[in-house]
């Protein structure tokens, strides 16, 4: 008898890594690409947040009637020449009644004029009431050198020089007046400064890196996720400088028992007024909080001016 035949089996397909290869390479090269591409921008606009183009000076005192010397002085840490306007108070019929000098300090991608906030017609109501006014550009601002801005970091030793200025050519007591950016570093160079004898605080945030980390699109006009933690992760070794080095929440608590008046509208959606009321929290004896309603960010003198004006002249009358 003769044997079955054995029946011819086809060859299996072997359906793994093969042939799954080039879709898992393919979709790996995506990914990559994808990262490298958010990595890219996160770069730019990080690089660019702090490398803004300088707004020029397109008004000046002499077109509000105001006397004033545009003066020139140095940032305390590493000598950046940094320029702005000494107005002096006029005489007032109270002439014997001792008020403070007066440093304002301008926000973020501003200049000395601090535009939206009216900071020259504001100067213009302190100089009529007696008060002697000291504007000034940052650097990487106005008319100041620099290179970069770093949201209050650097900016601080500016506003340290600005003070050094006022003792030397101005003697007497010295108070500051900050907007936004301004107000931060306000209060962290009065931290280490105990010559000023107060500081008007409008509309700060308390602590650059989670501010940052909550509110950057604010800024970067990209999503939250992934941009933030990106840009959060490379602009400091971008710039060398660390966003949680500028805690301002601590600096606040350094210059009490001084007196600080927050000023911080409850409809502003670029640094909400939460940011003002954790400092005001701390001490409450001696910190005041004005919450102006339905105005932008750092927009309540322009809004609300008349309060704005006697609030802010009765704390510097007290100081």
């Amino acid at each position: 008898m003769r044997p079955t035949p054995a029946i011819a089996r086809a060859p299996r397909r072997r359906i793994g890594r093969r042939s799954l290869r080039p879709w898992l390479w393919t979709l790996l090269g995506l990914v990559v690409v994808l990262i490298l591409a958010c990595a890219g921008i996160s770069t730019y606009i990080g690089w660019k947040l702090t490398h803004t183009t300088p707004k020029p000076l397109d008004d000046s005192p002499d077109r509000h009637g105001l006397i004033y010397d545009s003066i020139q002085f140095e940032s305390r840490s590493d000598r950046l020449q940094l320029k702005g306007w000494y107005l002096p108070g006029k005489t007032t019929e109270d002439a014997t009644a001792r008020k403070p000098n007066i440093i304002m300090a301008h926000g973020y991608d501003n200049n000395r004029l601090q535009k939206k906030a009216e900071a020259l017609n504001l100067a213009k109501e302190l100089v009529d009431r007696g008060y002697n006014v000291m504007m000034f550009d940052f650097r990487h601002a106005g008319e100041s050198e620099g290179a970069l801005t770093s949201v209050g970091y650097y900016e601080k030793y500016d506003v340290l020089g600005a003070i050094d200025w006022m003792k030397a050519n101005h003697p007497g007591t010295i108070a500051l007046l900050g907007f936004s950016m301004g107000a931060s570093t306000s209060l962290m160079a009065a931290a280490e400064e105990p010559s000023i004898a107060g500081v008007v605080a409008d509309s700060p945030f308390n602590h650059l890196g989670r501010y940052l980390e909550e509110n950057l699109p604010v800024w970067s006009h990209l999503p939250n996720f992934p941009f933030t933690p990106m840009i959060m992760t490379i602009l400091p070794r971008l710039i060398d400088v660390d966003p949680n080095a500028v805690d301002v929440l601590n600096a606040a608590d350094r210059v009490y028992p001084r007196p600080v008046l927050f000023i911080h509208s409850t409809g502003d959606t670029s640094i909400p007024y939460r940011n003002s009321e954790s400092m005001w929290q701390l001490h409450t004896d001696k910190f005041q909080l004005w919450k102006p309603a339905n105005v932008g960010h750092a927009s309540s003198y322009p809004a609300y001016k008349q309060e704005y004006l006697d609030r802010i002249t009765r704390f510097f009358e007290g100081l």
